[in-house]
């Protein structure tokens, strides 16, 4: 069925096509282009509802859309994307986009990851404010920032099946990457008067990864000596954000521990469907809801638009029209305290429940009202926030001094593992010091008690005063081949000033 005209503005609640979008805005002198994506699901509802309020607000903006995402992985696109659209998206640099669905199944990757990454959109910032008592929460002044790094970690996505029993993941931090999302969470805070930025990490475990990540942010820190820091390790740092979401403003996170507390930051303010995103980059933004696609309710005009709708106000902020991003936000507000929500907020009958389309044409009404009981907003005009540079680095000096050899075997043996290895690299200039399943140490004198599984870690170094080299790695490996090692992976063990650049196995 299709809504009635006056209430979409010429777009349909089943579907919008990308010419109604072209047609919607008439873009005034100098406008910046954007580039639109419907999405999926309750992709073009909510993007047609959005729209539309941007327009009624007097945003300039020329509106350029693009199709990607279900409808293209299905036409054998695997990457959800044509190069068409990249095309328009790298020229815009700008992009408005609705949820994606990434089908099920193998061969098809993440959209949404491949887009951040591939565009270089370092900085995730996602707002998470409590809109107490009109959306219960029970914690009506949550007002917390979380900076998420966008690139790297987890979600590099760099798998291997290395034997019948084990896969593994590698986790990829580094330190341009670190530098860059720290100082640009500390100049969000700057910038928007926040007063304290807290970094999450494991870096009790991960040592040289989180490790990485909490140094950096120790660096940089002093260079802004108004703002309170803090750190905690991710798992408490969760909890106390749950249950006192007060004691934090501003959270700077690698990314996947990022992805996970701004869903639990967003759920707490009341709803993950009101949290908006804004993903940014030194060649571009992407701005978006936090939720995903909801297939199940495509094409019903229930779906609630807020995310993506103050998705739109944050794009408004970077691209200098505050005014008309503060006269949204503000409505948007006014229509909450109306009672005036979808139905996913109609809890016990407590507020009138509405359509999509109909709850966008609450918010056109209340433009240029302010909220009575919320806080107003006010964006300032400026330019948007700059993208930190790492500083340059003195070269360290690097010397090899060993090699972890991962192989495959399905002993349950170590000490007969570990015989072998040794008879095989007798004439190396490495020695056998360390074997461990799972990173936990089972020879020399291991547990009995430690279960093992088929993936052992073997590791060689070089004596003291002796300086191996690549060569003798290659050797080495040859060796084991001739043995019949089968050896899965390996990973070349440095210093750095002297100092280990790997974890260190017990004793070592």
């Amino acid at each position: 069925m299709k809504a009635d005209a006056d209430h979409t503005g010429g777009f349909t609640t089943m579907s919008a096509t990308l010419d109604q979008a072209s047609a919607l805005f008439s873009a005034g002198p100098g406008a910046p282009p954007v580039t639109i994506a419907f999405g999926d699901g309750i992709g073009p509802e909510i993007m047609a509802a959005s729209l539309r309020v941007l327009k009624a607000a007097g945003a300039n903006i020329a509106c350029e859309p693009i199709t990607i995402g279900e409808a293209v992985y299905r036409s054998g696109e695997t990457s959800g994307i044509p190069a068409a659209a990249w095309e328009t998206i790298r020229r815009n640099k700008v992009l408005f986009k609705a949820p994606i669905t990434t089908p099920q199944g193998g061969g098809y990757k993440s959209l949404n990851v491949t887009m951040r990454k591939a565009l270089g959109l370092f900085a995730n910032v996602r707002p998470c404010s409590a809109y107490a008592p009109f959306v219960p929460t029970l914690h009506p002044a949550m007002d917390v920032v979380i900076v998420r790094e966008n690139e790297e970690d987890l979600y590099a996505g760099i798998e291997h099946r290395q034997t019948d029993d084990v896969v593994q993941c590698l986790k990829l931090i580094t330190r341009p990457g670190c530098e860059r999302i720290v100082r640009y969470a500390f100049e969000y805070a700057r910038a928007n008067g926040r007063r304290k930025v807290t970094a999450f990490t494991k870096d009790n475990i991960m040592k040289l990864t989180d490790g990485l990540f909490r140094r950096v942010f120790d660096e940089i820190a002093p260079e802004y000596p108004e703002i309170e820091t803090d750190h905690w390790i991710i798992d408490i740092g969760a909890a106390k954000l749950a249950a006192q979401p007060d004691l934090f403003d501003v959270i700077v996170t690698p990314n996947l521990y990022g992805d996970i507390v701004s869903d639990i930051a967003a759920e707490v303010t009341g709803s993950v469907g009101l949290a908006p995103s804004a993903n940014i980059g030194p060649h571009g933004a992407m701005f978006e809801a936090i939720h995903g696609s909801a297939p199940t309710i495509a094409g019903q005009d229930v779906a609630n638009p807020s995310g993506l709708l103050l998705a739109g106000v944050m794009m408004l902020v970077h691209l200098g029209q505050a005014e008309v991003a503060t006269r949204i936000h503000n409505a948007w507000k006014r229509t909450l305290e109306d009672g005036i929500v979808t139905a996913d907020l109609a809890r016990g009958g407590a507020a009138e429940a509405v359509g999509t389309q109909a709850f966008a044409d609450a918010v056109i009404a209340r433009l240029g009202q302010a909220p009575r009981t919320l806080a107003p907003v006010a964006y300032q005009a400026g330019a948007p926030l700059g993208v930190p540079q790492a500083a340059p680095r003195r070269k360290q000096a690097k010397a090899l001094v060993g090699v972890d050899v991962f192989v495959h075997d399905d002993t349950t043996d170590p000490d007969t593992l570990a015989a072998r290895l040794q008879a095989a690299a007798v004439a190396a200039p490495f020695a056998l010091t360390l074997l461990t399943n799972r990173g936990v140490k089972v020879w020399p004198q291991g547990l009995p008690e430690t279960s093992l599984v088929d993936h052992w870690r073997a590791r060689f170094k070089a004596p003291d005063g002796v300086a191996p080299t690549h060569a003798d790695v290659a050797a080495l490996l040859a060796a084991l081949a001739a043995a019949g090692i089968d050896f899965v992976k390996t990973e070349q063990l440095y210093t750095f000033d002297g100092v280990a650049g790997y974890s260190l196995g017990q004793g070592e």
